[in-house]
């Protein structure tokens, strides 16, 4: 055999990625939903994935070179509606997009055979995650490590999961109440003198957690909750001197601690409590701009400690709008 032969032979040995698939989805509802209103959700996957897709019933075909890819999309949407009733979002669905080109997930099982991924439950929705990471995240709270670290830029859902979970703590009545804190540091501007009472000063500083409480409980529960106590937020300086026990304490924008706040803080702890830290090492709004915040001082000190998880999302993680995702990664190769 001539050499130029070998290579021809070689060449046809090696696969191909089908640019055309065939499959089936079972369950008439979910694949209905798996589509979206006027087909919608297909329409998105055929022009963030340029490919072709075509229904008819519960047959699916999908043309294009990145059709197996697609293919592996659509089934983990179908699965996510199997699991949950969390609606698809593009969001959701760009998360999906960047899952298929990295895992080789198996084959949907029948529904009735159907084993729940993590989720959290709450009282107005249950939530699943998005990413490969934030599964970790959700698991390493759900397994009861004291202290959990959730480090990466904005938008990769690291408070407002942690909120989630701490309501689903609460209902379950597995802690007796909810603490949340963040320092109360200006974003790069001043914004003077704030009116109002305590509470009005500081409630700017922490709109983001009652964002997300409205997200998982009822507004009215949420009001009944604050004024008894079961949910406390407050910030960073209200926390000195206490002793945090039989709750659920989340610190948001960790970075902008000090290292004698993070320890203040991390000292805290009580007995049947659990710890989630949340913050961006590389984003830090502390005034002056310290070497080293709290947070890259505690990631430093308590890296090898046992009981306690650090879960690092990236810019990948982003489950914002797309082009959320694609800021987050230009800004990631400047230097502090």
């Amino acid at each position: 055999m001539s050499n130029s032969a070998a290579v021809r032979t070689e060449a046809m040995e090696v696969p191909q990625r089908a640019s055309t698939v065939s499959f089936a989805l079972d369950d008439t509802h979910i694949m209905a939903d798996v589509c979206g209103a006027m087909d919608r959700n297909l329409d998105y996957i055929e022009r963030r994935m340029s490919v072709s897709i075509r229904c008819r019933g519960n047959d699916i075909q999908i043309n294009g070179d990145l059709a197996e890819d697609a293919q592996e999309v659509m089934r983990q949407l179908y699965r996510h509606l199997q699991c949950s009733d969390e609606p698809i979002t593009n969001g959701l669905i760009d998360a999906k997009i960047r899952d298929a080109a990295q895992l080789d997930l198996p084959a949907i099982p029948a529904p009735s055979n159907v084993v729940p991924q993590v989720s959290i439950r709450t009282r107005r929705k249950t939530i699943t995650p998005r990413t490969q990471t934030q599964t970790q995240y959700i698991s390493a709270m759900q397994r009861g490590e004291d202290l959990v670290f959730g480090l990466g830029p904005a938008g990769t859902g690291k408070t407002y999961l942690a909120v989630a979970q701490a309501v689903s703590q609460l209902i379950q009545g597995k802690v007796q109440r909810l603490i949340f804190s963040r320092p109360a540091v200006e974003a790069g501007e001043k914004l003077g003198f704030l009116p109002g009472d305590m509470k009005d000063k500081v409630d700017p500083y922490l709109r983001p957690i009652y964002d997300a409480l409205y997200d998982c409980l009822p507004p009215e529960q949420v009001e009944t909750r604050l004024a008894s106590g079961e949910i406390e937020v407050a910030p960073l300086a209200f926390m000195r001197g206490r002793t945090l026990a039989d709750a659920f304490i989340i610190l948001d924008e960790a970075q902008n601690t000090t290292k004698e706040q993070m320890k203040m803080f991390l000292t805290r702890f009580g007995e049947n409590s659990q710890m989630i830290i949340c913050g961006d090492p590389r984003q830090t709004d502390i005034p002056g701009g310290p070497p080293m915040s709290g947070l890259t001082d505690a990631m430093s000190k308590l890296k090898d400690v046992d009981g306690i998880s650090f879960i690092e999302f990236s810019a990948q993680d982003v489950v914002r709008h797309p082009i959320v995702g694609k800021i987050v990664h230009a800004y990631e190769g400047d230097s502090e």
